[in-house]
């Protein structure tokens, strides 16, 4: 009995063997065909994206087509000639028209004028009455030159410089 429960154990470890080989045999196999699947759901996602570019691509074109044909049979437009291009500023400018007689007078950037010597320093500018009033408040604008000749005259000396400091 001792040979015989042998050889079947034998057996027994043989069928197992051959069992575990034929299920890694298995598991390659279904690896391989799922790699196959991935790889050609890649594909198709890749045609796709081609097909839609493709499609887009169509469109556009098509598109361009239209917009030909609306330019030159409704709107008029062409391409733009070289005789078109301006080669400076001053070209441009001469293509302005003048301004006609209603029209608004044009925004005017602050002026450095002379201040005044009997006068305080910012006395124009606290009080609103220069002609050179900024468009948004009314003030007069002091412009750091300007500022600069008030305190270096001997005519404001200290007496400007406490004004500004109050």
């Amino acid at each position: 009995m001792v040979g015989g429960s042998r050889i079947r154990q034998i057996g027994w470890a043989l069928v197992l063997a051959i069992c575990f080989a034929l299920l890694l045999a298995l598991t390659f196999k279904v690896n391989a065909v799922k790699s196959d699947v991935r790889l050609a759901e890649r594909r198709i996602i890749a045609a796709q994206q081609a097909k839609l570019m493709l499609e887009t691509e169509f469109e556009t074109r098509a598109s361009q087509q239209q917009l030909s044909n609306w330019n030159a049979v409704e709107f008029g437009y062409s391409a733009p000639r070289a005789d078109q291009y301006l080669e400076s500023e001053r070209q441009l400018a001469a293509l302005g028209t003048p301004r006609g007689v209603d029209a608004p007078s044009p925004v005017r950037v602050a002026l450095n004028r002379p201040a005044r010597e009997s006068e305080g320093l910012f006395a124009e500018w606290i009080e609103g009455e220069a002609d050179n009033a900024t468009p948004v408040d009314g003030r007069d604008v002091v412009t750091a030159s300007g500022l600069a000749e008030r305190l270096a005259s001997p005519a404001v000396g200290m007496a400007g410089v406490a004004e500004v400091s109050q």
